[in-house]
C-alpha cells in the first residue's frame, strides 16, 4: 500500500468543512473588531486594514 494516494472523498469533505468554519470564525472576529474605535485598535497594535476594513465579500447564496 502506498502513502502517495490522493485524499479520499470524506477527507476532502472534512477539509472543506474545516475551511468553512475557519472563514466563519474569521468573519465573526472581524465584525467584533470593527465595533472597536480606532484608538482601542491602535493600543492593541491592530489597524483596520489588517483585518479587512475594506474587504469585499463573495457569496454563493
Amino acid at each position: 500500500m502506498s502513502n502517495n494516494a490522493k485524499p479520499g472523498f470524506f477527507r476532502n469533505v472534512f477539509n472543506a468543512m474545516i475551511a468553512a468554519q475557519e472563514r466563519q470564525a474569521q468573519r465573526y472576529i472581524n465584525s467584533a473588531l470593527m465595533m472597536l474605535d480606532d484608538e482601542t485598535l491602535k493600543t492593541r497594535g491592530i489597524s483596520r486594514q489588517e483585518f479587512g476594513g475594506g474587504r469585499k465579500f463573495t457569496s454563493l447564496i
